[in-house]
């Protein structure tokens, strides 16, 4: 799994992006995540999370997100 914080969050359209260091992500390319994805309460910028990465058309989703 991959580390992260929650970079930008939107609580109104329920989504936002992860800032990461992960090697599989290139440096200037956040990945992006659902609420639907993810349940629980709405996440909060710079909260600590761990996450798979799957391949979208528009560039790196997070899954199985879990909070830390």
């Amino acid at each position: 799994m991959a580390n992260g914080k929650v970079d930008f969050f939107n609580d109104t359209g329920g989504y936002g992006f992860i800032s990461t260091e992960d090697d599989d992500v290139d440096d200037d390319e956040d990945v992006f995540f659902h609420m639907e994805d993810v349940g629980g309460p709405d996440l909060e910028e710079g909260q600590e999370v761990e996450f798979d990465i799957e391949s979208s058309p528009k560039g790196p989703r997070a899954t199985n997100l879990v909070r830390k």
